[in-house]
């Protein structure tokens, strides 16, 4: 399936990822990898030469990772507020 405008192609790479997803029997094995390194990332973080003990590394970690999902909150809710705040234009509806 060949597309020659982005909004082809942006709907033909939706299609193939739903095909996809609905042939994964199961989703956890295929994402766990991609968790692992995201959390490893706050492991990193709070003990780059790997000195602490694992319990501490494991509780400094922890504490990073709501420390980096508590800064996504807070800038999601500042573009929520900044985009309330911004006036509404005349725009024609979306076919």
């Amino acid at each position: 399936m060949a597309a020659s405008n982005p909004e082809d192609r942006a709907l033909i790479a939706r299609l193939a990822a739903h095909a996809s997803w609905a042939n994964t029997p199961d989703r956890a094995a295929r994402t766990a990898r991609g968790r692992a390194a995201f959390l490893d990332r706050f492991d990193r973080q709070v003990d780059p030469d790997g000195t602490l003990p694992p319990a501490e590394r494991v509780r400094r970690a922890e504490y990073a990772r709501r420390a980096y999902f508590s800064a996504l909150a807070l800038r999601s809710a500042q573009a929520r507020r900044k985009n309330r705040a911004r006036p509404k234009q005349d725009t024609p509806p979306r076919p």
